[in-house]
């Protein structure tokens, strides 16, 4: 039985970080970005008077909260295709690509989660402030800019924060499509050179670390978010 093989792994960094750990950060800080924006938008459409806009951004939330993300990922991919040539009036399946497919299924899919995060942080804020900023001669909108959102998002941060840890790790799902992320490419080497057991032991390490990290942080913010308050 050969021992365990370090070579194998410091010779395949520079393709396991400079193509898939890329891969991955690039996924998770889009698909962060644009799913906290409309997460946020739902939030505020769910906290809406009008029971129409508040009845559709809850029936998204918990229909997308209610299916598996792999599920998710695979009707987009298909679907996707179609719903651009539709758009487009070309007839036919338009192509998109892998990534984008991804970046649009895990934005959607993970913005019903940001949703229920910013909802809760936009309620924690005392009545009193909103009051006072219409007295100001603040609209709804200039409420929400200048007094509630800022607030929510310093409020909800370690929560925040939390969830693009699971969207980090959610993100090896798009092996899938695939897609050459952290952990596809890892299995690339492990399959080209036999050495299974090498490369899923770093990825497992790598995702650890990272994750640990990323945990740490959410203790401090949640320590400086106590403090604040």
């Amino acid at each position: 039985m050969q021992g365990f093989d370090f070579q194998v792994i410091f010779d395949s960094l520079p393709y396991l970080l400079g193509v898939g750990m890329v891969f991955t950060l690039k996924l998770t800080v889009l698909a962060t970005i644009f799913a906290l924006i409309l997460g946020t938008l739902l939030a505020m459409m769910r906290l809406s008077s009008n029971r129409l806009v508040s009845g559709v951004a809850g029936s998204y939330v918990n229909l997308l909260r209610a299916l598996p993300l792999i599920l998710i990922i695979f009707w987009f991919y298909f679907l996707v295709p179609y719903i651009v040539g539709w758009l487009t009036g070309e007839g036919r399946p338009v192509p998109v690509g892998g990534f984008t497919s991804a970046l649009i299924t895990f934005t959607l899919f993970e913005a019903a989660y940001f949703c229920e995060i910013m909802r809760a942080g936009i309620q924690s804020i005392p009545r009193g402030q909103i009051e006072a900023g219409y007295a100001l001669g603040l609209n709804y909108f200039g409420v929400m800019r200048h007094i509630v959102l800022p607030q929510a998002f310093r409020n909800m941060a370690p929560v925040l924060l939390t969830q693009v840890i699971v969207l980090f790790q959610d993100t090896s799902l798009v092996y899938v499509l695939s897609l050459t992320d952290f952990l596809g490419a890892a299995n690339i080497v492990a399959q080209r050179d036999g050495r299974l057991v090498e490369m899923f032991v770093f990825a497992a390490i790598v995702y650890f670390v990272i994750s640990y990290l990323a945990s740490r942080l959410v203790r401090i913010l949640q320590a400086r978010t106590a403090v604040v308050r």
